[in-house]
């Protein structure tokens, strides 16, 4: 098939945006990816010194998806890929001030300490609780209490509201943030049948739950990942660009941007805005006649500020055995932190022998406030928690913090008027898409998915603009 000269603007060298030019150079289209900041990876940001290794964004890859799969194989990474330590897949949800494991079986929930009897008899009813039919958007903490009860929304899933959002579960929507809870719903009535009976479905499309989906990393961290593909793009992608204008000009994008204060004009076939909603509600992007895009809307998508603080200790310090992913903290149980991930005892060589390593983070919609407090007040605060929860009588040998201003886009209630903000966008344009966490789920697979797929509706779009043919 005739590719068209021009290149395909990708702006933001994040994960996704990296995966969606690797896969559109792959397909024979030439690309050039805008990345303002000096390196690619976006929030993954792996460090070795001193023999620990620090992961300041996220820590694994949830294998969800065969594309996940896929892009590890043709970026040549196989050999280079970590699978956690088979002992990491207990998980603590903290009560009563202390890790608690979290059960792995139906007799374990019968028998944990985590719940009452009344909240255990609370989710043993759920398969009974009449499904919600209105069609009236919910939040998560609506859409628990309802099925499962208080009990069940205060001490576990707060928590990983916390985990996975930093996010607050009375604000955030059931549909946009967890759409395959809604779906449950929906479908089987009830949460627990659509587990059961859902099962064969996820497997024909290949999909893995989440909970369940297995996790990796690679020898020197998640960094590894978008290095390589920086590597694979090479010249395509240039680094402290920043893209000051986009306009239209029939089937053209000019795109205006800037380095180190020189500023250069380039013409594009298509443009793929893989950055973050808050610099996408400023970007200047006008179509024919000089009508300029209104985008201001997305500067509402809110992103709290999360800390994310790596603390290194000798192991001998540490009465916890810390075997397993990690903790996840309640907001009733009055902790700074929102949760610590055991981040030695998932893969090896991330802690020199006889220490252990542990990230956790701090703000969130939960305490944002404390995201921002002195880097010596927020170790200090770190490390007390994690003294008290987990026995620790030593000092931190080890100390790294990152701080992300604006971290995770919140699918509160009202976020599909976003979702469809976008679409009626690249609908009008033919050839301005949008894809990323800020559209198509927040994990690090649901992005590299999202950057996978756009490069389908790119190539089609060419095809039709471009009256290309085979």
């Amino acid at each position: 098939m005739e590719r068209p000269v021009k290149s395909v603007a990708v702006i933001g060298a994040g994960i996704t945006g990296l995966t969606a030019a690797f896969y559109l150079q792959r397909a024979g289209v030439p690309v050039t990816v805008f990345e303002a900041g000096d390196r690619v990876g976006g929030a993954i940001r792996s460090r070795r010194e001193n023999g620990y290794l620090a992961e300041s964004g996220p820590n694994t890859i949830l294998e969800t998806s065969p594309v996940i799969t896929q892009l590890v194989s043709d970026a040549g990474l196989e050999r280079r890929r970590l699978e956690p330590d088979p002992k990491s897949e207990a998980r603590y949800l903290v009560r009563y001030g202390r890790p608690i494991a979290m059960p792995g079986s139906p007799v374990g929930f019968l028998t944990t300490r985590l719940f009452t009897i009344g909240a255990k008899l609370a989710v043993l009813r759920e398969p009974f609780v009449p499904a919600r039919r209105d069609g009236d958007e919910e939040s998560i903490a609506a859409f628990v209490t309802r099925r499962l009860g208080r009990e069940f929304l205060d001490h576990a899933i707060d928590a990983m509201v916390a985990g996975v959002y930093a996010g607050d579960p009375a604000k955030l929507s059931v549909r946009q943030a967890f759409p395959k809870l809604a779906a449950l719903e929906s479908s089987y009535g009830s949460l627990i049948k659509g587990q059961l009976l859902g099962a064969r479905e996820r497997r024909k499309r290949g999909e893995v739950a989440k909970d369940r989906a297995p996790k990796f990393s690679f020898d020197e961290g998640l960094q590894v990942l978008p290095d390589r593909l920086h590597q694979l793009l090479g010249d395509s992608v240039v680094l402290n660009t920043f893209v000051n204008e986009i306009k239209k000009s029939g089937n053209s994008w000019t795109i205006t941007s800037s380095c180190h204060g020189e500023s250069m004009i380039s013409d594009h076939s298509a443009v793929i805005y893989a950055g973050t909603a808050h610099a996408l509600a400023g970007l200047d992007v006008k179509l024919e006649e000089g009508e300029k895009l209104d985008l201001t809307p997305f500067s509402e998508i809110r992103h709290p500020p999360v800390a994310s603080v790596v603390l290194g200790y000798r192991r001998k310090d540490v009465a916890h055995p810390c075997q397993g992913f990690g903790a996840l903290i309640p907001k009733v149980e009055g902790f700074g932190i929102l949760g610590t991930i055991f981040s030695s005892s998932l893969f090896p060589n991330r802690t020199p022998a006889g220490h252990l390593t542990l990230t956790s983070y701090v703000g969130g919609e939960r305490h944002p406030d404390l995201a921002a407090l002195p880097e010596e007040q927020l170790f200090e605060l770190t490390h007390r928690d994690l003294a008290r929860l987990l026995g620790i009588k030593g000092e931190p040998t080890f100390r790294s913090l990152a701080r992300y201003p604006k971290a995770i886009p919140q699918y509160n209630l009202g976020f599909g008027r976003y979702r469809e903000l976008m679409t009626a966008i690249e609908a009008r344009t033919a050839t301005l898409f949008f894809a990323g966490h800020y559209r198509d789920g927040i994990s690090l697979g649901d992005s590299i998915v999202s950057g996978r797929n756009i490069v389908d509706r790119v190539v089609k779009a060419l095809d039709s603009v471009h009256s290309l043919r085979p």
